[in-house]
């Protein structure tokens, strides 16, 4: 048994696209419209193992981030380089303590969604 992926509703489809795809580099592989119900749009990293499918509800629904979910988490090489990112987009961001074993920075898509990216470790490079 191997992961899929995993669904996020959205409320603004063009601003996740840009979060997911322009801002951590995911590209946008699979999109399904489903009338006017809603509108698929499947998202994987360059080795395409693993999917975030982000949904967007045409009809005006809303809903509430439920604190059942926690967070999504991405690595990356360069940490310092995605947190001067995110405070030249003037971003919320929450880094790690300066006595944590590992370096991560906690920000936010456009719905709220908590996202945590992750120096990959050196030995990992």
């Amino acid at each position: 048994m191997r992961l899929a992926h995993t669904m996020i509703r959205v409320r603004d489809l063009d601003a996740s696209l840009e979060f997911y795809c322009d801002f951590l580099g995911l590209q946008e592989i699979c999109r399904k419209d489903l009338g006017d119900d809603a509108t698929l749009v499947f998202l994987t990293d360059d080795s395409q193992k693993y999917h975030i499918e982000l949904k967007f509800n045409k009809n005006g629904r809303d809903y509430t981030i439920r604190n059942q979910f926690g967070h999504l988490a991405f690595h990356v090489d360069d940490l310092d380089w995605v947190i001067s990112d995110v405070k030249d987009r003037s971003w919320w961001f929450r880094q790690s303590k300066p006595t944590s074993s590992s370096q991560y920075n906690f920000i936010h898509d456009p719905d709220g969604y908590d996202v945590e990216i992750l120096q990959v470790p050196s030995a990992q490079n």
